[in-house]
């Protein structure tokens, strides 16, 4: 390849330039040596976190650690599969190669797979444990029991051997002397932890007396320290205690799922001591300013009873009055009454209205004689007038009746005649008269017999008289042939 001197002209290549490579070359020797490095799995810190893109879906950002930063890209296809969205500050392995965008000369990791390390992944953890427990409502606040503002016995769970024990017995001792304090030792963290918490759980719900609430505490500490108290047995034996559970785990930061599930969540074991043991001036204080409530509330309660009682003796008072007076004024009105000051005055009252009584009764009966004999004189005037005209109508309708029963004898003669001669036929042709003059008809199975032939010995048969039917057995037959031949 020919150069190019400064003037512009061409000038021709030195011996330096026939060993160098194009940048293509350049690029295709560095991403052949990229590719030649196999599937690697990288820790790192995500920062720089873009994605998905909104047109193409990949995501793009880089992973570091305290010295180096490389670029990353987790296509599409693979983030979709994810189990979890990453954001910056997340610890992740990912799996993958190294690819060189030729274009540009520009190497990135691209990620084929990708998963939460070390705190992040407990973080992760935890925060599908307690979306599980917050589906089965062991978090729910109408769930929860409520702690007594004053707990007279009250039971720690917590290692004897740690400062939380001494924190808690100072705290109670310095706010409330009077709280009886039952401590149940047990690990707080390390292999098998959360079964000795457990097991404390239960011994401290087991005393008798039952005490007011548990406090289920321990110090502050690291992430993984803390994780005995995000185990899900414990969760749900803190859940399930038949005495509130008061918890004070770690410091104001810290949250577990033992406080979720606590009936009452405080933010370290003294603020938990400090939270069922009200100081003895709080108490002075609550129960005086109570005494002061219930005297002026048993004041008001007199007053308002005296002046309700004044009220009802002034109705009753008003009341009886009224009722009396009418009493009274209905005993003068009774004893005003003609029944009592003139006995007969009612009987002779009743005999008055009675004389005036058949005295209407008998105009009223006079009235209606003479208003009857009107009417009847009247009817019979209009029944003479309406008879008058039927003396023509009857001479007709016996004359109608006469030539009615003339043409019906004419009309039925004849025929009358000839049914007469045809009963006299069909009596002469009747089997019946036949029968009259000492013949019989013989009738077998299949009707009317007309030879002998049709009957067997042992059928039946049946004989029809003048005047009757003769049943019988057939036992011999006897015909006209077999007499011929004896």
């Amino acid at each position: 390849m020919n150069g190019w001197n400064l003037t512009g002209t061409a000038s021709a290549p030195s011996n330096a330039d026939r060993g160098a490579l194009s940048v293509s070359q350049a690029v295709d020797m560095a991403a052949g040596a990229l590719d030649a490095i196999p599937q690697i799995t990288v820790l790192g810190e995500v920062t720089g976190f873009r994605g998905p893109n909104a047109r193409s879906g990949h995501c793009y950002f880089q992973i570091k650690d305290d010295s180096c930063a490389m670029d990353c890209i987790i296509w599409k296809g693979s983030y979709a599969k994810r189990t979890f969205d990453l954001r910056d500050g997340m610890q992740v392995h990912l799996t993958g190669q190294f690819n060189l965008y030729k274009a540009v000369g520009k190497m990135s990791f691209v990620a084929r797979s990708f998963a939460l390390a070390g705190e992040g992944l407990l973080r992760q953890q935890v925060a599908e444990l307690a979306a599980k427990l917050q589906r089965e409502g062991l978090m729910d606040d109408a769930r929860k029991r409520r702690i007594p503002a004053f707990c007279s016995r009250v039971a720690v769970v917590t290692s004897l051997s740690g400062a939380v024990i001494d924190d808690v017995k100072r705290t109670l001792r310095r706010r409330n002397p009077l709280v009886e304090l039952i401590c149940v030792g047990s690990k707080v963290q390390g292999e098998g932890a959360p079964a000795e918490l457990i097991e404390g759980l239960r011994r401290a719900a087991s005393i008798d007396p039952a005490p007011d609430c548990i406090l289920l505490v321990r110090g502050g500490g690291s992430f993984e320290d803390l994780m005995t108290f995000n185990d899900e047995a414990l969760a749900r034996a803190v859940a399930a205690c038949p005495v509130p559970v008061v918890t004070g785990i770690g410091h104001e930061p810290d949250n577990s799922i033992c406080d979720m599930v606590g009936d009452r969540r405080c933010s370290t074991p003294t603020a938990a001591a400090e939270s069922v043991a009200p100081s003895m001036a709080e108490l002075a204080d609550v129960l005086e300013a109570r005494s002061h409530r219930l005297c002026r509330a048993l004041d008001a309660t007199v007053l308002a009873g005296n002046a309700a009682l004044d009220t009802a003796s002034r109705r009753a008072d008003r009341a009886l009055g009224a009722h009396l007076a009418r009493l009274r004024m209905a005993l003068d009105a009774a004893a005003s009454r003609p029944c009592l000051t003139r006995p007969d005055a009612v009987l002779e009252q009743r005999g008055a209205d009675l004389d005036m009584t058949q005295d209407r009764l008998v105009a009223a009966g006079t009235r209606m004689q003479h208003r009857m004999r009107e009417r009847l004189d009247v009817l019979a005037s209009r029944f003479e007038g309406s008879t008058s005209g039927l003396a023509p109508l009857r001479h007709e309708l016996a004359l109608s009746a006469s030539r009615l029963e003339h043409a019906g004898a004419a009309m039925t003669g004849r025929a009358a005649s000839e049914l007469a001669a045809q009963a006299g036929k069909l009596d002469a042709l009747s089997p019946l008269k036949v029968l009259s003059r000492g013949y019989s008809i013989a009738y077998g199975e299949d009707g009317v017999a007309t030879r002998a032939g049709a009957f067997a010995p042992g059928d039946a048969l049946r004989v029809r008289m003048a005047d009757g039917m003769v049943c019988g057995t057939v036992s011999q037959v006897e015909s006209n042939e077999d007499r011929t031949e004896n």
